[in-house]
């Protein structure tokens, strides 16, 4: 997968560097360009942002250096061309050509544009997983009250872009939310966990696996008491039937005290949460999830919730 960011502060990203990623990074798997919006401002002072239209508080961030820095790290090519940017100018220096894309013509090697803003659509762990299925991605790192709507609405006319928000809060800029969602995309691409499964067993299931809708339960290790606190008994039983029995109960249970609303979702859409049309249902849920979920507060029937 091929990665770039552009932003103002480029020193923000030096954490990609560490940890699981940065060994992606550095064998290849992750092809990571960061780059300074400021190389692309043309006055002396590199101004990237000025004051809105129709008043009102804080600054805009300008068309001009968006436009001209997108056009250099993904190059204007017709729709469903899968060529490479190849070795156009950086102000910071080459930009890495694109890895290979399968397969030839359609959309394979287009470039995705994701812009965090408190506007967007919500990020989930199921919109991160369709991101690592995708051979390029680009974010644009705003600031102040935003980038100038039209740097939108020009990228669209030659590439997907998404416009996506990490919560319901607002933050000083962009760089926090696309490292939030950089680390929860890479992390799913193949060969970045030593241990695939861990993926599926994350909360929220992003695999489809016994947590699809739902956080993750409690987690323990070594020594097998701590402080007077014992390890629950059924995880040292060597049953792993009763262990995964255990955890999903206590993922039930989890979600009902702290996300009563993936509760819900869980039950009227599905127990992935898609809401799909001709997906599963609370008939999903066996007897004991059922069960577990009445003791929390949330009965259910055969055909929803009674809550």
């Amino acid at each position: 997968m091929r990665i770039d960011i552009v932003t103002i502060f480029t020193e923000y990203f030096s954490a990609l560097n560490a940890s699981l990623i940065g060994k992606a990074v550095q064998r290849g798997d992750i092809t990571l360009g960061v780059h300074d919006l400021r190389g692309w401002a043309t006055d002396v002072h590199r101004t990237v942002d000025d004051t809105p239209f129709g008043g009102g508080p804080g600054m805009v961030m300008k068309a001009e250096p968006w436009g001209e820095a997108l056009d250099a790290i993904v190059p204007v090519l017709p729709r469903g061309d899968t060529a490479p940017p190849g070795d156009t100018p950086d102000p910071d220096g080459p930009i890495p050509p694109a890895p290979p894309v399968g397969g030839q013509g359609g959309d394979a090697g287009r470039a995705r544009l994701v812009v965090p803003t408190p506007a967007g659509v919500p990020f989930s762990q199921a919109l991160a997983a369709q991101y690592a299925t995708l051979p390029w991605l680009v974010f644009a790192c705003g600031r102040y009250e935003g980038i100038d709507a039209r740097v939108v609405e020009d990228a669209r006319t030659r590439m997907d872009v998404d416009e996506v928000s990490i919560g319901d809060y607002v933050l000083p800029g962009g760089e926090s939310a696309v490292l939030v969602m950089v680390e929860a995309v890479c992390r799913l691409l193949p060969g970045v966990m030593g241990n695939a499964q861990s993926a599926s067993d994350d909360s929220f299931g992003g695999g489809g696996g016994p947590m699809a809708g739902l956080v993750e339960g409690p987690s323990y290790t070594r020594p097998r008491v701590w402080r007077g606190r014992e390890v629950p008994p059924v995880l040292l039983s060597g049953d792993h039937a009763a262990i995964a029995r255990w955890r999903r109960d206590c993922a039930l249970r989890r979600t009902a005290a702290n996300r009563p609303d993936l509760v819900k979702r869980l039950i009227s859409e599905g127990h992935d949460g898609s809401g799909r049309p001709g997906g599963p249902t609370s008939d999903s849920l066996d007897s004991r999830d059922r069960a577990v979920l009445d003791e929390a507060g949330f009965p259910v029937t055969g055909q929803g919730m009674a809550h």
